[in-house]
């Protein structure tokens, strides 16, 4: 293939995903919100077996629009130019993904343990996406009522690091890479989602590392390191 054929492929790709990408932040989520809304209205006219019901499409709902969300961050990732990393506020970014996972899922209980470092890390304005993925995934795939997630973060010898913990089923340790779409067949990798292999390149832009460990007594933790701005 020629220079000027595989830049053409390459032209129509880009472009193709950019259209994706509109359907995806415009159609196909106001859709989902609209669904989302109008399970709200009839939470007064269900009887008690019609709630169980009404429950799950709601919470399906919230998780797709969360998935279009994921989606539209991962094409903006493919669709930048090669930009370098400059620099973000680690409480600023972390508190404002905290606050709106709270009205995201207003059944879970999200709290912060101790205070946020105030300094600038090496991240851009995609840095949210990271916290609200990991956020959302240890409510979404949490098996407690009700789910409950401690985010604490700590400073040390020139990076931050973030750790996300939940009170879920855990992860067990031979399958950690797979869900960031990292096994041998990438985002085919059982357990393997958008979300976290949004996440992981993304950390990996940053010159940071995450990772997962067990929480005790049960439950899982996403630490996500950072470097800190110089």
């Amino acid at each position: 293939m020629s220079n000027a054929n595989a830049a053409e492929r390459l032209k129509r790709q880009r472009d193709d995903l950019r259209l994706l990408n509109q359907v995806m932040r415009h159609d196909i989520r106001n859709d989902l919100q609209l669904v989302e809304a109008y399970a709200e209205l009839l939470d007064d006219h269900v009887d008690e077996e019609g709630e169980e019901y009404l429950s799950v499409i709601k919470e399906s709902a919230r998780n797709a629009v969360g998935l279009t969300t994921s989606a539209r961050d991962l094409a903006q990732v493919m669709l930048r130019d090669e930009a370098e990393p400059t620099s973000v506020s680690l409480s600023r970014e972390l508190s404002q993904q905290v606050e709106e996972v709270r009205s995201a899922y207003p059944g879970a209980v999200v709290t912060v343990e101790g205070s946020f470092p105030e300094c600038e890390v090496v991240g851009d304005e995609m840095l949210g996406s990271v916290f609200r993925n990991v956020l959302r995934n240890a409510i979404q795939h949490n098996d407690e009522t009700p789910a409950e997630v401690v985010v604490s973060a700590v400073e040390r010898d020139g990076e931050v690091a973030v750790r996300i913990a939940d009170n879920g089923p855990g992860i067990p340790e031979d399958h950690r890479e797979e869900v960031f779409g990292k096994g041998e067949k990438g985002l085919d990798s059982p357990g393997a989602g958008i979300g976290l292999y949004l996440v992981r390149s993304l950390v990996d832009l940053y010159g940071g590392d995450v990772w997962i460990e067990d929480n005790e007594p049960k439950g899982t933790v996403f630490v996500i390191t950072l470097p800190v701005a110089e």
